[in-house]
C-alpha cells in the first residue's frame, strides 16, 4: 500500500469518524464506523481525488485496505 496514500485516506477517516487508530485490515464496523460516517468517508475521498464511486461499490468498503484499493483502481482507471 502507498504510504502517502495510504495516510491521506486515514487522515480523511479519523477526520470523519474521530476514531484515532485505523488498522488496514480492521472492519469499520468494529470500529463503530456506521453507515453515515461511511457515507461521509466516501463523499470526502470522491472530493479529494476526484473520483465517483457508486452505491454499489460503497458496500465493498470495509475497511482500510479495501477503501485504498478502490481509489487506486479508481485513479488508474483515469489514467
Amino acid at each position: 500500500m502507498s504510504d502517502t496514500l495510504k495516510d491521506e485516506l486515514r487522515q480523511i477517516i479519523t477526520e470523519v469518524t474521530e476514531v484515532e487508530e485505523i488498522p488496514e485490515d480492521t472492519p469499520f464496523a468494529d470500529l463503530g464506523i456506521d453507515s453515515m460516517m461511511a457515507i461521509e468517508i466516501v463523499a470526502d475521498v470522491e472530493k479529494n481525488y476526484d473520483v465517483t464511486i457508486s452505491e454499489e461499490e460503497l458496500s465493498e468498503l470495509t475497511n482500510l485496505k479495501a477503501v485504498y484499493d478502490k481509489v487506486q483502481a479508481k485513479l488508474a482507471e483515469a489514467s
